[in-house]
């Protein structure tokens, strides 16, 4: 078993503590604690760091950094079926379980959501209620808010 490796990534809504090896990233998490990001990334994981600037600037919408998630295979096929989920877009829970043709799973879907290691990369945050709410996010409703506006911000009123 290879080591992981480990960088802290500054980002507007907090730290991300981001962990990884050859195999690819295991674990990109959000932390409202301060840590030193003037430290030099480890090697593995500076496309990561690099494709998360573009992200937070509004350069990237999509990423292609190299995943390893530890999880079954249950929840490696939930947290594969999110990255199919455009930019900007959002689907409901239900939805999800739809396409992964087990409606009657979307609580263990919604759970397994819920333990998605690997923040934004795999984005979890586009899954709402089927209400149209925003539920269930690990780092906070607020992150998930900041980052639905941030890939799709609503228009500027016009006052004239």
């Amino acid at each position: 078993m290879e080591s992981n490796q480990t960088t802290y990534y500054k980002t507007p809504i907090g730290t991300a503590k981001i962990t990884g090896n050859a195999s690819g990233i295991t674990a990109v998490t959000l932390t409202d604690e301060v840590f030193d990001t003037n430290t030099k990334t480890p090697e593995y994981l500076q496309n990561c760091v690099q494709q998360l600037d573009e992200y937070f600037s509004g350069q990237r919408k999509s990423f292609d950094v190299k995943l390893n998630p530890a999880g079954t295979t249950f929840q490696k096929q939930v947290w594969n079926e999110l990255t199919k989920i455009p930019y900007g877009k959002t689907i409901t829970y239900l939805a999800q379980a739809k396409k992964m043709g087990n409606p009657k799973a979307i609580r263990a879907i919604a759970s397994a959501n819920g333990k998605n290691p690997i923040w934004i990369l795999i984005p979890c945050h586009r899954v709402i209620g089927s209400n149209g709410e925003m539920v269930g996010y690990a780092g906070g409703l607020w992150r998930k808010k900041w980052l639905l506006e941030h890939e799709n911000p609503s228009p500027q009123q016009s006052l004239f």
